[in-house]
C-alpha cells in the first residue's frame, strides 16, 4: 500500500518509514539494536544536555515479560512479536554542577532522538512503533525511573511479519497512514495564518 507521496527531495527513508504492528518474532542481534541507539544519541538537544534515556529488553530475556505486561492489553496483544520492547524517557531536570535547572525541551529532544531511532530502524531493515498506550505508574515503578525523568514512551522494534499474526481488527489497519499536506500544518506569520481544522 502505497499512500504516501512527497517531493523527489525528500529523502526516500523518510517516506518509507512506518510503525507496523505485525512483526515476525525474530531476534535482534545487540550489534543491531546498538547501531538503532547509536543514531538515536546522536539526535540535537538543547544545550547538548541528551536528555534521554532507553530502557530496553530483547524477546525472551530475562525482563521481556514485565516489559510487556507494562503496554495496555491492545499494545501487548501485538508487541509480543517484536525483536525488543523499550521505553524512552527524559530527565527534566539539567544538572550543572551544584546548581538544578527545568529542561524545558527534554521532551521535545526525546522526540528527536526517537525520530532518529526509528529511522535508523528502517535503515538496516527493521521498523519501529512508537506508542504511549503503557501503564506509566508501574513503569516508573518497575524500572525505578526517578521522579525527575518523564516516561515519554515504549517502542517495539522488530522485522515486519504477515499481518495475519495480528488480531483480527488490526489487520486491515495494517500499512501506511496518509499524512496531512504541508499546508495543512504550516504557515508564514502568525497561528492565525494556519487554516482552520
Amino acid at each position: 500500500m502505497d499512500i504516501r507521496t512527497a517531493s523527489p527531495r525528500v529523502l526516500p527513508l523518510f517516506v518509507e518509514r512506518w510503525s507496523p504492528r505485525a512483526f515476525d518474532g525474530s531476534a535482534i542481534p545487540q550489534e543491531d539494536l546498538d547501531v538503532i541507539l547509536q543514531a538515536a544519541a546522536l539526535a540535537p538537544s538543547a544545550f547538548n544536555y541528551q536528555p534521554w534515556r532507553f530502557l530496553y529488553s530483547h524477546r525472551q530475556d530475562a525482563n521481556w515479560e514485565l516489559f510487556l505486561s507494562l503496554l495496555v492489553p491492545s499494545n501487548a496483544s501485538w508487541a509480543k512479536e517484536a525483536g525488543v520492547l523499550l521505553f524512552i524517557v527524559s530527565d527534566s531536570v539539567m544538572q550543572q554542577g551544584e546548581v538544578s535547572n527545568p529542561l524545558h525541551s527534554h521532551s521535545f529532544d526525546a522526540g528527536a532522538a526517537w525520530a532518529q531511532m526509528a529511522l535508523q530502524a528502517t535503515a538496516i531493515g527493521y521498523h519501529a512503533h512508537g506508542m504511549t498506550g503503557i501503564d506509566f505508574g508501574r513503569i516508573r515503578t518497575e524500572l525505578a525511573v526517578p521522579e525527575s525523568f518523564r516516561i515519554e514512551a515504549a517502542v517495539a522494534i522488530g522485522r515486519r511479519g504477515s499481518p495475519d499474526v495480528l488480531p483480527e481488527g488490526l489487520r486491515t489497519r495494517e500499512g501506511p497512514s496518509g499524512r496531512k499536506p504541508v499546508s495543512a500544518m504550516a504557515a508564514a506569520g502568525s497561528f492565525a495564518s494556519l487554516p482552520s481544522a
